[in-house]
């Protein structure tokens, strides 16, 4: 069974830093896709960045493009969001996601089917 724990949300200033982690169990890290999505009040789920296991290869969005860095200990079996130079507009629950077969690297929430519970991060002075 597959699952992903996010973890390392919490409440920072902007300009700040976080470092969010997804643990994923029931799969090999080594394969398949893992993304990052966001969702804040009323908006819609929106696709962060991508790490295609396969490929070794990285996809972000453009909002976070320069900030946000994604990265993986295949050890651990973790999935890391590195994120700089936080704003306001970075205000969101963050999800982890992945769907087995999915090489990636995808920003499309509808090609992925497993998903964490999500963990908030609130940029505020």
């Amino acid at each position: 069974q597959v699952q992903l724990v996010e973890s390392g949300g919490g409440l920072v200033q902007p300009g700040g830093t976080l470092r969010l982690s997804c643990v994923v169990s029931g799969f090999t890290l080594n394969y398949w896709a893992i993304g990052w999505f966001r969702q804040a009040p009323g908006k819609e789920r929106e696709g962060v960045s991508c790490l295609s296991n396969a490929h070794g290869s990285t996809v972000y969005a453009d909002s976070v493009q320069g900030r946000f860095t994604v990265s993986r200990d295949v050890m651990k079996n973790t999935v890391y969001l590195q994120m700089n130079s936080l704003k306001p507009e970075d205000t969101a629950v963050y999800y982890c996601a992945t769907s087995l077969g999915l090489v990636g690297p995808t920003l499309n929430p509808l090609e992925y089917d497993s998903w964490g519970q999500g963990t908030q991060v609130t940029v505020s002075s």
